[in-house]
């Protein structure tokens, strides 16, 4: 077996151990805890969390890739062009604001919850997929396109079977980076009462246990490190599928 496959499986055994069975780890934890204090966190359920976490941050993901993508569509056809500078405006604001900020905004008209997280999430991811998609659709190989042309596809054939499929590598590589700034920021949105890891993290911080902080910070970092893996390992095979890596 590879190394780098027996890298993956190690880091998704100890993934789901962390989240399955908290309590095989407290020997790990036990010298970051208070004295006399709890050392894994028992609240709520690490599965629960985890899985809500993971939600947030999909639908967040899948609605920005979705806003994004048909941006940039319409950005990259001769029609929309002049509004090129606008749309960078606009997918520019998530990363104006800190996500903070975005959330104290959204709370008055949403109320406490996933509701603004989400807000939250989607509008910081929108800026990394919608570049990534103008790149990869403004720098489509002009023989290929000119190919297309030639047997006769219309603009709407051109473009859900040769444009989108071409540029579907770069597209990807953008909703990766979205996707890990997502799990990441996701945390915060315990602060708001949305149930993600940061709820475990926010716990620590508040009673001083260090333990509660690493736990939480470590199932984050290692969902980040897997996914972002698999969406690399997806990118590289579209791409030669593609021809383009």
């Amino acid at each position: 077996m590879k190394p780098g496959l027996i890298l993956r499986a190690a880091l998704v055994l100890l993934l789901l151990a962390l989240v399955l069975k908290p309590g095989l780890f407290e020997p790990v934890f036990a010298p970051f805890a208070p004295e006399n204090g709890p050392v894994i966190y028992s609240r709520s359920s690490l599965l629960s969390l985890s899985l809500s976490h993971l939600g947030l941050v999909a639908a967040a993901s899948l609605a920005a890739t979705l806003v994004a993508v048909t941006l940039a569509i319409l950005v990259t056809r001769p029609a929309g062009a002049a509004f090129r500078p606008l749309s960078r405006t606009i997918t520019n604001v998530g990363q104006t604001f800190p996500p903070v900020a975005v959330l104290a905004l959204a709370v008055p008209a949403l109320g406490f919850g996933a509701g603004p997280t989400l807000v939250a999430l989607f509008l910081y991811g929108l800026l990394p997929i919608f570049e990534n998609a103008m790149t990869g659709l403004s720098t489509l190989p002009p023989t290929t396109m000119e190919a297309a042309r030639g047997i006769g596809l219309d603009r709407r054939q051109r473009l859900l079977r040769v444009e989108l499929p071409l540029a579907a590598p770069v597209i990807l590589a953008g909703i990766r980076l979205s996707v890990v700034i997502a799990l990441g920021t996701a945390t915060i949105g315990s602060t708001v009462a949305a149930r993600t890891l940061g709820e475990v993290i926010i716990a620590g911080l508040l009673t001083s246990n260090t333990a509660f902080v690493l736990q939480g910070g470590l199932i984050v970092g290692l969902f980040a490190v897997l996914i972002y893996d698999a969406l690399v390992q997806l990118e590289k095979h579209l791409a030669r599928r593609m021809g383009r890596g």
